[in-house]
């Protein structure tokens, strides 16, 4: 990898953190976009987010830049407003490879597009 690709990875990496992320657990279900074998819905809550993406816990086959569909209950925290149910396409960005003592492993979602963009966030 050249150093203008390692350059270019840190930029983004850091642009990433300059979203604030809220230490706040809320429901999430997703469905997975990339794995023909399993089209089912999953349950489970995200325990960090941002406007930029958030951070959950699941048992479901993820892999890193496998596309998901997300119904998200983002907090006040976040919208600068009042709490609201959104629609968006995520892409997994990172796994942690260390299971939690219930199995889960971590994964780490960007959000990469609204279904329907709440209008009074900052862009």
């Amino acid at each position: 990898m050249t150093y203008h690709l390692l350059e270019e990875e840190n930029m983004q990496a850091a642009e990433r953190r300059q979203l604030t992320r809220h230490n706040h657990r809320t429901p999430l279900r997703f469905r997975s976009t990339g794995v023909v074998a399993d089209r089912s819905d999953h349950f489970t809550e995200a325990l960090n987010i941002s406007r930029g993406g958030f951070y959950f816990a699941s048992s479901a086959p993820l892999q890193v830049g496998m596309p998901i569909e997300v119904t998200v209950r983002i907090p006040g925290e976040v919208t600068g407003g009042e709490t609201e149910e959104m629609q968006c396409t995520a892409r997994v960005v990172h796994v942690k490879n260390e299971a939690y003592a219930d199995g889960r492993i971590g994964f780490g979602a960007e959000i990469v597009r609204f279904s329907s963009a709440p209008e009074r966030w900052p862009s």
